[in-house]
C-alpha cells in the first residue's frame, strides 16, 4: 500500500517537531559520495496522506553565522543508490582544550544507523541496519547484549500483529562478517503514533549511533536512540516499590519542611482598587492572607538549622566513623582509651563546623534584613504611617505637610492591593500593575537590567481607561469610577503575562505592557503610580530563584571518603589480623604462664579494644584543623591585586568551605550585563564616503590618567633592538587593549600604524578629530559636505528627548543606550540636540568651529516610523530648514542594503567582501587546526627544548633556554602570533595601499604624520564620488566592525517631492488610525516611501567591556577553563559581545540553534560529527531560551544537547530566564564527571544559577547587591577572576591537597609503629607510648607542621602561574589528591614506619650497654624520631615556599617533644597514675637523656628516612619530571622569572603599585642602585686619600665630577639592562655625597670604615 491509500493520522497523534525535527522528503546524499555506490535504505509503512504532506512542507532553513555544516541534498539519486560510509579512524587522543572528556570516534566507526528512504518512494522492503563493524569487538558484544536484551524483552510483549511493526534486518547485497539480527518492535510501545524516521547522511549516521552507544562520553547518563532502551528506563523508572519509594521521600520532605500544595484559583486573583481597606486582602487559595513582601536567601531557619547541619556533618565519613568509634567506647569494659575520649572531642568539633556555617547564614540574614527595611510611599489615606527612623524630623514634617496621604512604609510591610509611588531611579519593591505614569503619552521607562540582562529600557504604559481614572490620588482614593483587577496566580514566566482590568462595566485586557516586576527600576520617568498584586516570595524574581539551595561541600570531600574508608578497612584489617595473632598467642603461650592462668579475654572484647587502639589512625582533628587552614586561606584572599580603586571594593570571601574548589574549576557560567560589560554603550567608529574614523575621545582621556602610571617593561626589550616591536609584552596588550583603537597608542608604543582593534589590527584611517579639522579646513568639498549631512543623521534619526540641568548642560532620555550613544556623539562632533517639541527638533550646530558662534536650525519632524523586530529599522521623516522633505533611514545593514537606490551593487560588493571574509576565516581556521594538532598535553611546554632542561640544566645553554620560554610563551600570548598579525592584503579590502597616499604614519619631531599640516591623505577626494568604491569601502568596514563585536548600524535617506510626500502622508495616517491590522497595514505603507535610498555611511557602537575582560577571557581558555555566557539580553547583542570579548574568535564556528528556523536535532548531530572529525578549529554554540525550552521537553535531544555543549569550546545561551540559567549549571554539575563550575554574575537574575553551581561568585556592580549578597565570594572585577583562581586557588587546591596527605601519611606512620610492637607484647594491646603523650601527639607536636603546610605553601610563584596559564589544568586532573597519590604516600609511610620500628628495636631494644631500654625508652626514642621525622619533611623536604615559618614551626613543635618529656620527667606521679607500665619519672633527664645509644640511634633514624625521602623525588624529579619540577627550575634563572613578571604584570601591578610587593625586576633594581651608591662612596674615599694636599677643593669636586661621567658612560648599558636609565634617556641624577654619607650605604652602614 502506498502512502497516498493510508488514511490520515488523527490531529492527536501529530508528533511533535520538536521532538524529531523535520527533513524533507529527498534522499540525503553527502557531498563526496559516488553516486553509483550501494546505500542502505530503510522503507517504513507509510503513515498516510497527511503525514506524508507534513513531511514534504519541512524545511532545511536554519540561522548560521559560519560555513554550513549539513551536507548537499539531490533527490535526482534512485532508491538503489546509496553513498560509500565512510570509517572514521579510531582515536582515543582527547580533543585539545577539553577537561577530562574523551570521544571515542572508534565507537561512530563501528555501527551504522538506521537511514530513512525517501518517503514518497514505493519500496516495500523493510530496510536493515547494518550488523556492527569488526573493528571494536569489545563494543560490539555490548552492543549485541544490549539489543538481545531489549529483543528479549520486546519480544515477550509483542502481539501477533506484525502489521504495523518495523522490522530491521540486513540485506543480502549489503557485505558484512557479523551475524544478522532483526528487532520487531510494535508501534504502540515505541510511542503512541509512529514518529517519522528521517533520513541521515553517513557522518550524521555515525554520530547518531554514537550518542546512544559511546562508552567514553562524559555524561553520566547515555542517552539512547532505540526505543528499547527508554522503554526499559521508562519500566523501572514507574516500578511499584521506586513510585512508593519516591512518594514516601515526598511525604517526609513536605512533613520536615511545612511544604503544602497551593491549589489554584478557578479564575485568577481577584483584587479591588482600594486604597481605604484596612484588613489585608485574602488570599482564595488558602483562605488566608497574602503572604508578606519580605524575602529570604539564607539558607537555614531556626527549625531546619540543625537537621540540615547534622545530616551535612555526618555525612562526612570521618565524623561517621567517629560517632560509631564513640558509641562503642561508651559500652562498659571494651574500650581502653577511656568512655568520652572521642565523643566530647567529636561534639566539640562538630560543633565548632556547625557555628561556622551558621555565622555565614546570620550574614545572609543580615543582607535579606537590610533589604526588607527599606522604604516605598504607599498610599493611606486613614492616617496608618509608619515613619522612616532615619529621616530627621523636618523631613518628615516636610513629607506629610506636602504628601499627606503618602507614608513611608517598610519594603516587608507592603500588602497586595497597596498603591505605591515610584519616583524616578527607585527600584520596585513588589510585582505591581501600573495605574498612571507622569510621562511623555502615559509611558514609563522601566530597567529590567536585573531581570533579564538587557539593557535596553522597557516602556509600560498603564490600561488608558486605568491611566484616566487614576491620574491623581485624590481620584484614587475616591474610588468614583471602581477599578477590579484579575490576574493569573503566581508562575515563573518573565515573558508572559495573562490578566484584566475591569473599570465600572468596560472589561479591559492586561499584559507584560501594563506589569512591572520587582527587581526593575523607574527610568527617565517623573513617578508613577502602581498597586501591588504580588509580593515576596510570589514575585516572578523570587519564583525564578532557587529556594532551597543545596548546602556546598567540596568535590574533593568524596576523595577524602574513599580515604577514609580505606583507612577504615585498614583499621579492621589490622585489628583483626592482631586478634587472629591473639588467638594463636594465647592458644601457645597462655598454658605454660601460670601468671595469666583466668586471664583469658573473649575474642569480641579483644578485637574491639584493637579497633578503638587503631581508629586514631583517622585524626579526630582532621576536619577541624582543615577548617582552620580554611579560615586562614579565606583570610589570605584578601589581595591588595583584586581590589578596585574606583568603587574601593575589595575581595570578600562568605565562606571558606570550598576555597580548593576555587584551583579545579572547569566550566565558567557568566552573565553578561554588568559581569562582562560595563553597561555602557560608546559609539566607537563610523564610515562615511568610504574612509574610516575612529572615535576615540574617551580612550585619549582613559590613556592620559593611565599615562602617568608606572608600568613594568624592562628597558632592554623595549629600547634595544627591532625585534622588540613586533611583540608586545603582557603589559602592552593591556594596554593596547584598553586604548585600542585609539591613536594615543602612538605615544605610547614604536612608531607603527595605529592599532584600532583587539586582535592587533592595523586600522587605516584617523580619528574623528582629525575629519573634523579636515572639514573646517575644506568645508566645500565632497566629502565635507558627506560627512556634516552624516553626522546631521546622527542628530536627527532618533527618538531621545535632551534634557537641562542646572548648570545648564544637556543630557538625553534614551529608552536605548544604542541611541543615547549615537546622539551623544553626534553632539561631540558639533551637532548638539538642545530641544526636541511634539513636531520640532533643534540642533545647534557650530559651522566654523567651537570658538565661534553656534548656529541654532530647528527641523520639522513631520513622521517617526519606529523600529520593529520584524522592520529591523527606524526611519524619520524630516523638513530641513530650507523646507525641502528628506527621509533618515537606520537599520541592520543587510536590510537597509535592500532599500538602496543601486541595490544591485550593493549586493555585488557584499558578497565580494564576504567572499574574501570567508577565505580568510577558512585559512585561520586551518591554521588554529594544525596549531591544535601540535598541543595534545594540557601545557604544551613540554618539548624537547624545555624538557631537557630538568635533566641536563647545567648543560643547556641559559640563552636558548630563555629564548625558548619568550617564544613558547609570545606564542601562547597571541594565539600563534594571530593576534600581532595584520590583515592579509589578498584577502582584505581595501589594501592599506588604496587608502592611504602614504603607507605608514612615519613620525615627524616626536608626533605622527598625520598631525602635521599636511593631511591632505586622510581622504582621496577622487574616490569619494566613485560609488563602486564607496560600496566596497563600506561594506568592508561594516565586516571589519562586525569581527570586532561591534553594534553596527547603517544610514540611508531620500529626498522627496513634496506632493509625493502629500500622497504617501494621506495612506500612512490611514494606516495608523485602523482598527483592524494597524501594525501590519503601518509597515506596509511604511516600506512604501523607504525605497531608493542613497548610502549614507555606517556606525559602530561598542558596548563597552570591562576592564581586561578580553585578556581574562584568553588566559582562561588557556587554562582549559570553559566559558558559557548566559545572558537575557538578545542574540545579536550576545553574538556581538562574543566577538568583543573574544570568546567567539574571528574564525569561530558559529552554529545557532534555533527552533523557528527547524532542524535542531540534525544541526546538533552534523556539528558533533564535524568535531569529531577535526574539522572545526574553533566551534561556540548559540541557543535562546526558546528553544532550550524545547529541549527540555524531550530527554533524547536534551543528551544530545548537553553532549554537543561539553564538546564546543563556548557556548552563548541568549534570552534566557533566571531558571533556564540554573538549569544549565545544575545539568552540567551534574552530568559532567570531575567538572568544577563556577557561575558569576551581578544581578538578582543571576542568584539561581550562582547557588546552583560548585563555586557562586558575585559582582557588586550597577545592578545592586542580591548577587554579591548570597554568593561564596565577591569581586568587583570579572578580570580579578584570573588572580583568584589561577594564583589563590590552585594555591589553595595544593594547599588542602598536601595538608590531607600529610595528615594522613603522619597518622600512618605513628599508628603503624603500634601495630608493629603488638608482636613483641603478645597482641594484648599494650601502647607502646606513654598515654599522655599519645593523647598530645596530634594537638601538640604535629598539629603545626601540617597547618602551616595548608596556610603558606606556594609550589610556584604568581607571576609564574599567571603568565602560563596551563598549570592551572593539574587541578582539574586531580593531579595533587586521588586514590593512587594517597597509595603512595602511605606505602612511604609504611616502609619509613618499618624503618624506624626495627631500627629502633634491633639497634636500641636488644642493646646490652644502654642504661635503660624498657617499653618507656623505646617509646620514647620511637616517639622522638616520628616527631622529628613528620615536621622535617612537611616543613623542610615538602614545603617548596620556605620561610622562617618553617623555622618557628620545627622549633615549637620539635622542642616543644623535649620540653613536654622535661615536664613529665620532673611532674609524672606514678603512683597516681596506677599501675603504670611506663617508668616516666626522672627517666629523660636522668637516664636515656643522657645516653649516647639513645641519641645516636635517633640521628641514624632520622637520617635514614630523610635520606630515603630525598633519593625518592630526586629519582622521581629525574625519571618522571611533571610541569611543577620544570617551572620551578626555570624560577631560578632571574631573566626567565623576569619574563614571567612581565607577562603577569597587568594582573600584579596593582600590588607592586600600591602594597609592599615587588617584582624581581625592581628588587635587583634596587640592589644594583644600592652597589652603584657604595662604589661612588668607596672611590670618593679612595680618591681623597691618594690626592695631594695641594689640590683645592673646586679641583676635587672636578676630578669627581669627571670621574663620576666616566663611570656613567661606561655603565650605560648596564643600567640600560637594569632598568636605571629613565624612558627619556637621561641618567638619574647623582646623590649628592653628604646625603651618601648621612644615609649609610654598604660597608659605611655597617661601620666597617
Amino acid at each position: 500500500m502506498t502512502g497516498g491509500d493510508q488514511p490520515a493520522k488523527p490531529a492527536g497523534q501529530e508528533t511533535s517537531d520538536s521532538r524529531r525535527p523535520s527533513t524533507n522528503d529527498d534522499e540525503i546524499i553527502p557531498v563526496g559520495h559516488q553516486a553509483g555506490a550501494p546505500r542502505r535504505v530503510l522503507s517504513l509503512p507509510s503513515e498516510g496522506a497527511a503525514d506524508a504532506a507534513a513531511i514534504d512542507r519541512s524545511t532545511h532553513a536554519r540561522v548560521r553565522f559560519s560555513s554550513d555544516l549539513d551536507h548537499v541534498y539531490d533527490s535526482r539519486y534512485a532508491p538503489s543508490q546509496t553513498p560509500a560510509v565512510p570509517v572514521i579512524p579510531a582515536t582515543t587522543e582527547k580533543r585539545h582544550g577539553t577537561p577530562g572528556l574523551t570521544i571515542n570516534t572508534a565507537v561512530a566507526a563501528s555501527h551504522n544507523p538506521v537511514s530513512s528512504g525517501n518517503p514518497s518512494s514505493d519500496a516495500k522492503s523493510i530496510s536493515p541496519i547494518s550488523p556492527p563493524s569488526p573493528q571494536s569487538r569489545t563494543r560490539n558484544r555490548g552492543y549485541s547484549l544490549r539489543r538481545s536484551l531489549f529483543t528479549k524483552t520486546i519480544q515477550t510483549q509483542t502481539t501477533p500483529d506484525t502489521e504495523q511493526s518495523i522490522e530491521l534486518e540486513v540485506r543480502p547485497d549489503i557485505k558484512s562478517s557479523a551475524t544478522q539480527e532483526k528487532i520487531a518492535v510494535t508501534q504502540h510501545e515505541l510511542q503512541p503514533s509512529m514518529q517519522r524516521i528521517r533520513t541521515l547522511d553517513s557522518d550524521s549516521q555515525d554520530d547518531w549511533m554514537s550518542v546512544a552507544y559511546s562508552d567514553s562520553t562524559p555524561l553520566k547518563y547515555t542517552a539512547s536512540l532505540i526505543a528499547g532502551q527508554n522503554w526499559l528506563l521508562s519500566t523501572a523508572t514507574n516500578s511499584k516499590a521506586c513510585v512508593r519509594f519516591m512518594q514516601w521521600k515526598e511525604t517526609i520532605r513536605k512533613t520536615v519542611f511545612r511544604i503544602k500544595e497551593i491549589p489554584p484559583t478557578k479564575d485568577g486573583r481577584h483584587i479591588e482598587l482600594n486604597v481605604s481597606c484596612v484588613d489585608a486582602l485574602i488570599d482564595e487559595r488558602t483562605g488566608k492572607p497574602y503572604v508578606d513582601n519580605s524575602i529570604r536567601s539564607s539558607r537555614y531557619s531556626l527549625w531546619s538549622f540543625f537537621p540540615k547541619q547534622l545530616v551535612a556533618q555526618f555525612s562526612k565519613v570521618a565524623n561517621f566513623y567517629f560517632l560509631v568509634v564513640s558509641i562503642l567506647q561508651m559500652i562498659p569494659g571494651l574500650s581502653t582509651t577511656g568512655t568520652f575520649t572521642t565523643l566530647i572531642p567529636l561534639m566539640i568539633f562538630v560543633g565548632i563546623s556547625m557555628g561556622k556555617e551558621g555565622f555565614d547564614d546570620l550574614r545572609r540574614y543580615r543582607l535579606d534584613k537590610e533589604e526588607n527595611n527599606r522604604y516605598v510611599h504607599v498610599l493611606r489615606p486613614d492616617g496608618r504611617q509608619e515613619q522612616d527612623p532615619k529621616a530627621g524630623s523636618k523631613d518628615g514634617a516636610s513629607v506629610m505637610a506636602n504628601d499627606e496621604n503618602w507614608v513611608a512604609v517598610k519594603w516587608q510591610g507592603i500588602r497586595v492591593g497597596d498603591v505605591i509611588r515610584l519616583k524616578r531611579n527607585e527600584p520596585v519593591p513588589a510585582d505591581v500593575v501600573l495605574l498612571h505614569a507622569h510621562g511623555q503619552d502615559g509611558i514609563a521607562h522601566i530597567e529590567t537590567m536585573a531581570l533579564d540582562g538587557e539593557t535596553n529600557l522597557k516602556t509600560k504604559q498603564a490600561c488608558r481607561t486605568v491611566a484616566a481614572v487614576s491620574s491623581t490620588p485624590e481620584e484614587i482614593i475616591a474610588r468614583q469610577h471602581p477599578v477590579r483587577f484579575t490576574v493569573e496566580d503566581p508562575n515563573i514566566d518573565l515573558y508572559k503575562f495573562d490578566g484584566n482590568a475591569t473599570v465600572g462595566e468596560d472589561m479591559l485586557p492586561l499584559t507584560n505592557n501594563e506589569i512591572v516586576y520587582r527587581g526593575s527600576i523607574l527610568r527617565n520617568t517623573k513617578q508613577v503610580y502602581a498597586m501591588v498584586i504580588y509580593t515576596g516570595e510570589e514575585c516572578k524574581i523570587r519564583m525564578n530563584a532557587n529556594k532551597n539551595p543545596r548546602i556546598k561541600k567540596p568535590a574533593l570531600q568524596t576523595v577524602v571518603n574513599y580515604v577514609v574508608i580505606i583507612i577504615v578497612s585498614m583499621v579492621i584489617l589490622i585489628a583483626m589480623i592482631c586478634t587472629i595473632a591473639y588467638r594463636f598467642w594465647s592458644k601457645h603461650y597462655e598454658p605454660g604462664a601460670w601468671y595469666l592462668k583466668h586471664a583469658h579475654v573473649p575474642i569480641g572484647p579483644v578485637f574491639t579494644s584493637f579497633l578503638i587502639m587503631f581508629n586514631t589512625l583517622i585524626p579526630i582533628s582532621l576536619y577541624v584543623s582543615m577548617e582552620i587552614v580554611k579560615v586562614a586561606q579565606m583570610l589570605l584572599l584578601n589581595d591588595i591585586d583584586m581590589y578596585d580603586e574606583e568603587s574601593d571594593t575589595p575581595l570578600e570571601a562568605r565562606t571558606s568551605t570550598i576555597n580548593e574548589e576555587l584551583g579545579q574549576i572547569s566550566y565558567i557560567f557568566s552573565d553578561k550585563t554588568g559581569t562582562l560589560t560595563n553597561n555602557t554603550m560608546k559609539f566607537r567608529m563610523m564610515s562615511v564616503a568610504g574612509t574610516a574614523w575612529l572615535h576615540d575621545i574617551d580612550l585619549r582621556e582613559e590613556a592620559a590618567r593611565e599615562g602617568d602610571k608606572h608600568r613594568l617593561i624592562h628597558k632592554k626589550r623595549s629600547i634595544k633592538g627591532k625585534k622588540a616591536m613586533h611583540r608586545k609584552s603582557g603589559v602592552e596588550s593591556v594596554r593596547a587593549s584598553s586604548v585600542r583603537m585609539s591613536m594615543a597608542s602612538a605615544l605610547h608604543d614604536q612608531p607603527t600604524r595605529s592599532k584600532s582593534f583587539k586582535q592587533g589590527r592595523a586600522f587605516h584611517g584617523g580619528n574623528t578629530e582629525q575629519m573634523l579639522e579636515y572639514i573646517q579646513r575644506k568645508p566645500y568639498t565632497v566629502f565635507a559636505r558627506k560627512a556634516k549631512f552624516f553626522i546631521l543623521s546622527l542628530a536627527l534619526c532618533h527618538a531621545c528627548i535632551p534634557e537641562r540641568d542646572e548648570s545648564g548642560e544637556v543630557s538625553f532620555q534614551a529608552a536605548s543606550p544604542d541611541e543615547l550613544a549615537l546622539v551623544t556623539a553626534a553632539q561631540q562632533l558639533g551637532y548638539l540636540v538642545m530641544d526636541r517639541q511634539p513636531n520640532t527638533l533643534t540642533v545647534r550646530t557650530y559651522p566654523s568651529g567651537l570658538d565661534d558662534d553656534p548656529l541654532d536650525e530647528v527641523y520639522e519632524i513631520l513622521d517617526v516610523i519606529e523600529f520593529t523586530s520584524s522592520r529591523k529599522r527606524m526611519s524619520v521623516v524630516v523638513r530641513m530648514p530650507d523646507q525641502r522633505i528628506c527621509l533618515f533611514c537606520k537599520g541592520a545593514d543587510t536590510t537597509i542594503m535592500k532599500l538602496l537606490r543601486q541595490a544591485g551593487i550593493a549586493q555585488e560588493k557584499a558578497t565580494e567582501i564576504e567572499r574574501r571574509a570567508s577565505k580568510r576565516k577558512t585559512e585561520e581556521a586551518f591554521e588554529a587546526i594544525r596549531r591544535n594538532s601540535e598541543h595534545h598535553s594540557p601545557i604544551s611546554v613540554r618539548r624537547p627544548s624545555l624538557v631537557q632542561r630538568r635533566s641536563s640544566v647545567r648543560s643547556v645553554n641559559r640563552n636558548s633556554l630563555r629564548r625558548s620560554v619568550d617564544i613558547w610563551l609570545k606564542d601562547r600570548e597571541t594565539d600563534g602570533g594571530r593576534l600581532n598579525r595584520d590583515n592579509d592584503s589578498d584577502h582584505y579590502s581595501p589594501r592599506p595601499s588604496t587608502h592611504f597616499n602614504r603607507n605608514s604614519m612615519a613620525f615627524s619631531d616626536g608626533r605622527p604624520s598625520f598631525q602635521e599640516d599636511d593631511d591632505a591623505y586622510l581622504v582621496d577626494e577622487s574616490l569619494v564620488v566613485d560609488d563602486h568604491a564607496i560600496f566596497e569601502r563600506c561594506f568592508q568596514h561594516l565586516n571589519d566592525f562586525a569581527t570586532e563585536g561591534l553594534r553596527t548600524l547603517m544610514y540611508a535617506s531620500r529626498f522627496i517631492e513634496e506632493s509625493t510626500y502629500q500622497e504617501w502622508k494621506q495612506a500612512y495616517q490611514e494606516a495608523t488610525t485602523s482598527l483592524v491590522d494597524r501594525q501590519e497595514k503601518t509597515e506596509k505603507i511604511g516600506e512604501e516611501i523607504e525605497t531608493q535610498l542613497d548610502l549614507i555611511g555606517a556606525t559602530a557602537i561598542e558596548d563597552k567591556l570591562q576592564k581586561g575582560v578580553p585578556e581574562a577571557i584568553d588566559k582562561l581558555r588557556r587554562a582549559n577553563i570553559k566559558l558559557w555566557m548566559l545572558t537575557g539580553d538578545k542574540r545579536e547583542t550576545a553574538i556581538n559581545i562574543g566577538h568583543s570579548c573574544r570568546l567567539v574568535k574571528d574564525y569561530s564556528e558559529v552554529v545557532i540553534l534555533d527552533q523557528e528556523a527547524g532542524n535542531v536535532g540534525r544541526t546538533i548531530v552534523n556539528l558533533i560529527a564535524s568535531i569529531r572529525k577535526g574539522k572545526i578549529a574553533h566551534s561556540v554554540l548559540v541557543v535562546d531560551g526558546q528553544t532550550l525550552s524545547m529541549i527540555e521537553t524531550d530527554e533524547i535531544l536534551m543528551a544530545r544537547f548537553f553532549k554537543l555543549a561539553i564538546m564546543v569550546d563556548s557556548v552563548i545561551c541568549c534570552r534566557a530566564s533566571p531558571k533556564q540559567k540554573a538549569f544549565l549549571v545544575r545539568s552540567v554539575r551534574k552530568q559532567v564527571m570531575d567538572a568544577i563550575t563556577l557561575a558569576i554574575g551581578d544581578g538578582a537574575n543571576d542568584i539561581a544559577m550562582i547557588q546552583e553551581a560548585h563555586v557562586g561568585i558575585g559582582i557588586t556592580g550597577k545592578e545592586g547587591l542580591q548577587a554579591a549578597r548570597i554568593s561564596d565570594y565577591s569581586i568587583a572585577q570579572f578580570r580579578f577572576l584570573l588572580k583568584l583562581l589561577l594564583v589563590h586557588g590552585r594555591w589553595n587546591y595544593i594547599r588542602i591537597c598536601k595538608y590531607t596527605l600529610g595528615t594522613f601519611w603522619k597518622e600512618t606512620l605513628f599508628y603503624l609503629t603500634q601495630a608493629l610492637y603488638q608482636r613483641y607484647n603478645g597482641y594484648t594491646g599494650t601502647s607502646l607510648y606513654e598515654n599522655w603523650s599519645l593523647s598530645m601527639f596530634n594537638t601538640l607536636f604535629t598539629s603545626l607542621a601540617v597547618i602551616f603546610l595548608g596556610i603558606f605553601e606556594k609550589d610556584l610563584a604568581a607571576s609564574t602561574l599567571l603568565a602560563v596559564p596551563e598549570l592551572y589544568t593539574k587541578g582539574q586532573r586531580n593531579g595533587a589528591f586521588s586514590i593512587r597519590i594517597y597509595l603512595g604516600w602511605v606505602s612511604m609511610a609504611v616502609i619509613e614506619s618499618l624503618v624506624i620500628f626495627f631500627t629502633m628495636y634491633s639497634l636500641f631494644g636488644q642493646s646490652l650497654m644502654g642504661v635503660d631500654n624498657t617499653i618507656f625508652p623505646m617509646g620514647l626514642l620511637t616517639f622522638t624520631a616520628c616527631v622529628t621525622v613528620i615536621n622535617l619533611k612537611l616543613q623542610f623536604l615538602e614545603i617548596h615556599n620556605k620561610t622562617i615559618l618553617s623555622g618557628i614551626v620545627l622549633f615549637l613543635s620539635i622542642g616543644g617533644w623535649f620540653l613536654w618529656n622535661m615536664i613529665l620527667s620532673t611532674r609524672y606521679n606514678d603512683a597516681k597514675s596506677g599501675k603504670s607500665i611506663y617508668d616516666v619519672q626522672g627517666n629523660f633527664l636522668t637516664r636515656i637523656g643522657r645516653s649516647l645509644d639513645f641519641w645516636a640511634v635517633l640521628f641514624l633514624i632520622v637520617a635514614s628516612v630523610l635520606l630515603f625521602e630525598t633519593m625518592v623525588s630526586t629519582i622521581r624529579a629525574i625519571l618522571f619530571p611533571n610541569d611543577v619540577d620544570i617551572f620551578q627550575e626555570l624560577e631560578k634563572d632571574p631573566a626567565i622569572k623576569r619574563r614571567f613578571e612581565e607577562a603577569a604584570a597587568s594582573e600584579l601591578q596593582q600590588g607592586w603599585d600600591r602594597g609592599k610587593k615587588q617584582s624581581s625586576f625592581e628588587l635587583e633594581r634596587e640592589e644594583a642602585e644600592e652597589s652603584a651608591r657604595e662604589k661612588e662612596v668607596h672611590d670618593y674615599l679612595n680618591r681623597r686619600r691618594d690626592q695631594k694636599p695641594d689640590v683645592t677643593g673646586e679641583e676635587d669636586g672636578t676630578d669627581i665630577q669627571d670621574t663620576m661621567v666616566m663611570r656613567t658612560n661606561n655603565d650605560d648599558a648596564t643600567d640600560e639592562e637594569m632598568g636605571m636609565i629613565s624612558p627619556g634617556g637621561s641618567r638619574r641624577k647623582s646623590h649628592d655625597i653628604h646625603e651618601l654619607f648621612s644615609k649609610g650605604f654598604g660597608s659605611i652602614k655597617k661601620g666597617h670604615l
